[in-house]
């Protein structure tokens, strides 16, 4: 990691990003991580959102995607079936699993994480 602060992404956060959102604009310089799961739902929400030029964020995402284990996807299933009450989506629990096992913080403004340990939650 650089000596800029990093933090793991999730769409959410992206979406804010991309969307210009004051709360997150804090963020806009920080080193990003995301994995294949937080890319493929950016995806689909280039078409949600039917944003222009699409492919120009996929690019700036692109670099920052890294692979899961499965030994990672194993944590996170754990993770979300203990806290099966809160609903986690399971791109979510991989992301923040992910991000603890690389020592940085998992940024999102969804609801089911406002209180866990290791994230930055930031709400609109």
């Amino acid at each position: 990691m650089t000596s800029n602060e990093t933090f793991l992404y999730d769409t959410y956060a992206l979406i804010e990003l991309l969307n210009k959102n004051k709360h997150y604009e804090n963020y806009a310089d920080k080193d990003i991580v995301i994995n294949e799961f937080v890319y493929a739902e950016f995806c689909y929400q280039m078409h949600v959102l039917n944003v222009v030029n699409p492919q120009q964020y996929l690019d700036e995402v692109k670099p920052a995607v890294i692979k899961p284990t499965l030994e990672t996807i194993k944590k996170a299933m754990d993770f979300r079936y203990k806290n099966k009450k809160q609903k986690m989506s399971m791109a979510d629990c991989i992301s923040y699993i992910m991000a603890q096992e690389l020592g940085i913080k998992f940024l999102t403004g969804d609801k089911e994480f406002e209180n866990v340990e290791g994230v930055e939650f930031v709400k609109k």
